[in-house]
């Protein structure tokens, strides 16, 4: 299960209607790169494949491929805003190593 939380999925929310996406889902993907070998990648989509994971959390629907999955279950996605930035946060069981400025992570 792949979870979203309600500040994350408020967020979505306001980017999906500010870009006129409503009622899309949210894809979660891993994509190679990064210095530690892999990467997030999150996009709007209108539906999922027959093959996708498929999760609704706090109001968004979520879909993850198969292979991404396997490197994703049971990771949550918050959103932070700090001094330093702001974005998506996956907080991944699953990675072993993030690199040093945590954009990319390793299993």
């Amino acid at each position: 299960m792949i979870t979203i939380t309600e500040l994350a999925a408020d967020k979505v929310k306001q980017i999906s209607k500010d870009e006129g996406l409503d009622g899309q889902g949210l894809r979660l993907r891993v994509i190679g790169g990064g210095c530690a070998g892999f990467q997030y990648d999150l996009y709007f989509e209108d539906k999922p494949t027959d093959l996708d994971e498929r999760f609704e959390s706090n109001g968004v629907a979520l879909y993850i491929d198969p292979l991404s999955f396997q490197y994703l279950n049971q990771t949550e996605i918050d959103y932070v805003e700090s001094a330093h930035g702001s974005g998506f946060k996956f907080a991944n069981p699953n990675v072993s190593s993030t690199c040093g400025c945590g954009s990319s992570f390793k299993v």
